[in-house]
């Protein structure tokens, strides 16, 4: 990916180095590709070096190598005129603890140069009405639930129109009515035309709501495309519904498909069950034809389901441990 030019892409990176003092290689030459109007899901366990990535994209860490670009302007030099069109939410939101919401946001509003004095109260309203909080917005920061601290930092990501939303785990402590909403509004900024990069761990979070895909693992990009694209390059799994599994199995198993598994059970002298098999190089309609010849009952045939899971697992040979 070296190389990537700016055009047709929101984010760019090009050889993103950060290595702490020490030695230690927090993110190792990775070439981040966002196109203008994904949602890219930045997917990865805690620890991967999703956050130090976003850090350095945002300006807020010095990378030791590399570069990268926001909105076509390089980052830190064309800081000042792309970070307005930028909205994010880095590691939890800071606000002052002894100040409502609502007032949170407007100290934010008058500190932005961007903002206009005259229409701040109607932003200000729509944006806690985006994330569920104009019932909580007189409500003291401090007496905010985790969920309800998160929704904020959205709210103040979003008190300006943005171009590009860059999201680190912004449903950490939601409930799942929360997380839906979160997911939902996520949805509609994509809609509307906004870029919007989301970090997460949570597997089930980017199989619901992106349409691209980085896998970080142990600080290096292993992987990056459509997610319908990463999908398919997982080899594929069929599944065969039969009365006789272990029939099944062997006819599978002779003509040349691996890891051949036989699940069933055995109910007054009659199984059931299915077979599932790696299909490999062959056709489905040669499995098929196999399986009748071999007169196999087959009640259904058709593709095992490629989850993010598999994917993760083929790319690193490593279980991803949080699939929310």
């Amino acid at each position: 990916m070296s190389g990537i030019s700016g055009d047709g892409f929101a984010v760019t990176s090009d050889g993103l180095t950060k290595r702490f003092r020490g030695g230690q290689v927090a993110v190792d030459h990775i070439a981040l590709a966002v196109p203008h109007g994904a949602v890219y899901g930045f997917l990865g366990p805690n620890g991967s070096g999703k956050t130090t990535t976003i850090r350095m994209l945002l300006g807020l860490v010095r990378p030791t190598a590399g570069t990268s670009t926001l909105l076509g302007g390089r980052i830190p030099e064309d800081s000042q005129r792309v970070l307005p069109r930028v909205g994010a939410l880095v590691e939890g939101p800071a606000f002052h603890p002894y100040l409502s919401g609502r007032d949170n946001l407007r100290r934010l509003d008058a500190a932005d140069r961007m903002a206009d004095p005259a229409n701040c109260a109607e932003r200000i309203a729509g944006a806690l009405e985006r994330v569920g909080l104009s019932a909580a917005a007189g409500k003291r920061f401090r007496n905010y639930s985790l969920g309800m601290r998160q929704r904020l930092g959205i709210a103040a990501a979003l008190l300006q129109p943005r171009q590009l939303l860059i999201l680190d785990e912004p449903t950490n402590g939601l409930d799942p009515q929360g997380t839906r909403e979160v997911r939902s509004l996520v949805t509609d900024l994509a809609a509307g035309g906004v870029t919007v990069l989301l970090s997460t761990h949570l597997l089930s979070e980017v199989e619901q709501i992106c349409t691209h895909v980085g896998v970080m693992h142990v600080g290096k990009l292993v992987a990056q495309s459509r997610l319908s694209d990463l999908r398919s390059q997982t080899a594929q799994r069929i599944r065969v519904h039969t009365t006789r599994p272990e029939l099944a199995a062997a006819s599978l198993t002779r003509l040349g498909l691996h890891d051949v598994i036989a699940e069933g059970a055995q109910t007054s002298g009659q199984s059931s069950g299915e077979v599932t098999a790696l299909l490999g190089s062959a056709d489905p309609e040669s499995v098929i034809a196999a399986l009748v010849h071999d007169e196999v009952p087959v009640l259904a045939f058709g593709p095992v389901p490629v989850n993010l899971e598999d994917v993760f697992v083929t790319l690193t040979g490593e279980g991803f441990g949080v699939s929310g």
